[in-house]
This record gives structure tokens, sequence and C-alpha cells, in this order.
């Protein structure tokens, strides 16, 4: 029973799409365009309420998933966003960019590689200054190799998973830091 001022409410296990889904598999880092069914980063379903009005916020991993969710919610609350992402997700990454600017916020499109200190300066750096500062850096871009055994992944794979999801964690925080104001946030 529905009463006056009160919303219907939904239940949640049936609310979205459930599985079976088709088994698909992409050559990395894969795109959110060739997924079927196309996941949810919020472009429909969320609404803001202007919680981050004119706050400036770094987001790592943009183009799709958690990241891209991230920065369409920030624009929705308000903010600018820097979006960071591999080049090979540029078309990913230019969905989200829509995404923000149709909120009218201002979208900054930085591609390149986390795992490489130089460009985690360039992109706080840069970033920081096309927006005149930052108020959040939401480090969110990872990787993670999926093996049945510890045996399956080399060294290299080892170390790229490291230097993306803890050196690039560091190096954007310590060069974010500078353009940050007390109050702002790091989120991890």
């Amino acid at each position: 029973m529905v009463r006056n001022n009160q919303l219907a409410m939904q239940d949640p296990k049936t609310q979205y799409l459930r599985p079976p889904f088709l088994k698909q598999t992409q050559a990395e880092p894969g795109l959110a365009q060739a997924m079927q069914p196309a996941p949810d980063h919020g472009e429909q379903s969320y609404k803001g309420s202007g919680r981050l009005a004119g706050r400036k916020a770094l987001v790592t991993g943009a183009d799709s998933g958690i990241g891209r969710a991230t920065a369409i919610a920030f624009a929705r609350e308000g903010a600018d966003v820097i979006l960071s992402y591999l080049p090979e997700e540029e078309a990913d990454a230019q969905e989200a960019v829509y995404f923000i600017e149709k909120e009218g916020r201002q979208a900054v499109a930085m591609p390149g590689d986390i795992s490489n200190e130089a460009f985690c300066e360039k992109l706080a750096t840069e970033g920081a200054e096309t927006l005149g500062g930052l108020d959040i850096l939401a480090n969110i871009a990872g990787k993670q190799i999926a093996a049945t055994d510890i045996a399956e992944l080399s060294t290299g794979q080892f170390e790229r998973t490291f230097a993306i999801n803890v050196y690039a964690m560091f190096w954007l925080c310590k060069y974010a830091l500078p353009y940050m104001p007390k109050g702002a946030s790091i989120i991890n």
C-alpha cells in the first residue's frame, strides 16, 4: 500500500538485470561499450543534489566501471572532473566526458598510464592547473589478473599490478597534495 507523500518501494532483488549473462571475454584493457548487457554507471539512474558544487575532482579509471560511475556522480553533484584512463579506452572515456559535460560541468580528459610516475605527476599537476586546484582525488583505477593457480602469474604481471594498484596511488597522492586545500578528500 502506498500512502500519500510516500514513494513506491522497489524490490532490489528484481529491480536490475540478473544472471545468466552471456559468457564474454575481451583483451585487456577491455571496453564497457562491448559488454552485454551494458553496465549501469548511473548514466540514467543517478540523480545528483549539488553536494559537490564548485569542487574539482581527479578520478582514475574514469572511463568505465566504478571510476566512470564516480566521475558521473561527482559531476551530477556539481564537481568538475579530470578523467584518467588508458589511451586504448578513449571510446569509453568520451562517453563519460559526454555525461559530465551534459551536467554543465567541465571534463578534462587525460589519457595515460598511471603505472608511470612521470604521467602521475603530469596528471596531478596539469589537471589541477587546468581546473584551478583539486578538492578530491579518487584513486579508483586498478588491475587484477584472474588465475586459478599462482604459478600462472608471471613476475611481470605481478609487477604491473603492483605499479598500478600501489605505486600509482602513492604517486598521485604525492603530486596532488600540493594543490589540495585543507578539508580536501583523498579516496583510495
